[in-house]
């Protein structure tokens, strides 16, 4: 199965076991939503107009009021035209009543980063988001942990951000097919065992990631490569188990450098672990400039398969 068609089973699953689950948005039935149309009907599945501040605070407000609602803010940059509601009412309200209002929602958005579509659209505003206490984030990087993570947002209680990634829309793999299968928020994935380096990948970053890895250990290089999944809460204990073995700390993402998940990451493991470590910490990511138009210019904007082994070498 698909990234994307992971996504959608998801949720179609989630809505025929809880009536309580609708969806709202932008452009539904171009992005897989015709199938949810067709068979939950236009009562639980709302094509919005093109107001995301609008159809954003509908949501909570139908969170608040007993529903349990997937915002679809279609792509990631728009998100910050919603943003005032979903830091300061979808975020907030639980803590300022004193958890007299739960407000489960999810926020869906995705991340068209590369492709021309220049600054405006190709943003990856998940490190934003992080400095928001009240929200979970996922960022699923297959199809498996996509169902699972996004089913598992749809229970939870707690607002949640979904993170999709457009570059890896069309990647397939084996989907279980239980109706029941989840995977728990805040709990990483050891995509690779190994004992020289520990890598930690963000989202599509984990395509060029393993094409290094693969070349490296043809050299004999042993890298092991952690995919968090969830953003926040981050699972800091499995990072620091792997860096007990090899010492050597890489993280790779497509964010922009400045504050981004790896400076997270890299702060706490300075805090935390720093008798693991025998090298300083390295981070592979973005420059801190607007994504360009330019096809030339955004050949080579985020890690690379060489970025990411030239990375490893001055590691070692």
């Amino acid at each position: 199965m698909s990234y994307i068609d992971a996504l959608v089973e998801a949720q179609f699953e989630e809505m025929a076991r809880d009536d309580r689950v609708v969806l709202l948005g932008e452009d539904i039935p171009i992005y897989g939503g015709l199938k949810l149309i067709e068979r939950f009907g236009k009562n639980r599945v709302w094509n919005t107009p093109i107001s995301e501040g609008g159809f954003t605070g509908l949501g909570i407000g139908a969170a608040i009021n007993g529903l349990r609602p997937i915002v679809d803010l279609t792509i990631a940059s728009f998100v910050y035209l919603a943003a005032d509601q979903i830091i300061n009412q979808a975020a907030k309200l639980q803590y300022m009543t004193g958890g007299q209002i739960d407000i489960p929602i999810v926020f869906r958005c995705c991340m068209y980063s590369t492709g021309s579509k220049a600054a405006q659209h190709a943003d990856r505003p998940y490190p934003f988001f992080m400095n928001v206490p009240g929200l979970k984030i996922i960022c699923p990087s297959t199809p498996a942990d996509m169902k699972g993570l996004m089913k598992s947002a749809i229970r939870d209680g707690d607002p949640v951000f979904v993170f999709e990634d457009a570059r890896l829309w069309g990647v397939k793999g084996d989907v279980p097919t239980d109706p029941d299968f989840v995977i728990p928020i805040g709990k990483a994935d050891v995509k690779r065992e190994g004992t020289d380096v520990t890598l930690v990948t963000i989202a599509s970053a984990i395509r060029p990631t393993m094409e290094a890895v693969d070349a490296l250990e043809k050299e004999g290089i042993s890298v092991a490569v952690i995919d968090p999944r969830t953003l926040k809460p981050l699972d800091y204990q499995t990072i620091k188990m792997s860096l007990a073995e090899t010492g050597r700390l890489l993280i790779v993402e497509n964010a922009h450098r400045v504050c981004n998940v790896g400076s997270e990451i890299a702060a706490v493991m300075a805090e935390e672990a720093f008798d693991l470590l025998k090298r300083p910490i390295l981070r592979v990511c973005a420059p801190d400039i607007h994504v360009p138009f330019s096809p030339a210019l955004e050949k080579g904007f985020f890690p690379t398969k060489d970025h990411i082994i030239a990375a490893v070498r001055r590691l070692l």
